[in-house]
């Protein structure tokens, strides 16, 4: 349980595995079954306009929300895949330097309602909303729709 809660374990992990997430210089500034929040610093995220690149911003979103289900997949113990169906990005401010993701877990009832269906059907969807946020603003938000398939 212990590795399921470590920023560093985790940030390994999408290094490896997501190789963008290195070059985009994300680092996992906390991790745990309610919260993930990943940072990005700006430069490696730059755009023309010396602004943080909306893909960047988008990826960064969706990359903690995914990181926030595969944190609560892998603690309730449910083997599963899990990929991104749909998103949509609302761009509220301009980023002008480090910024950060933050994913909230989904109400208990929701959770509830995603593992009955993953485990009567094989196959799941689960919303997730995520906060851009940069000097203490929302600067974006990303709303994803993922899929989890059982490996059961």
């Amino acid at each position: 349980m212990a590795e399921l809660t470590d920023p560093l374990a985790l940030q390994r992990y999408l290094h490896d595995r997501i190789v963008q997430s290195q070059s985009m210089g994300v680092a996992v500034a906390e991790v745990s079954p309610e919260r993930v929040v990943l940072t990005a610093p700006l430069a490696p995220n730059i755009n023309v306009h010396g602004t943080v690149f909306g893909g960047s911003a988008s990826s960064l979103a969706m990359l903690a929300a995914w990181s926030l289900l595969y944190t609560l997949l892998k603690t309730h113990e449910i083997p599963a895949e899990l990929v991104i169906h749909s998103s949509h990005v609302e761009f509220r401010a301009p980023i002008k330097g480090e910024f950060r993701a933050v994913a909230q877990a989904p109400d208990a009832q929701t959770w509830s309602s995603f593992e009955h269906m993953l485990s009567r059907k094989g196959r799941a969807r689960i919303k997730v909303a995520v906060d851009v946020e940069f000097e203490g603003i929302t600067a974006a938000r990303l709303e994803g729709t993922f899929v989890a398939v059982s490996n059961a």
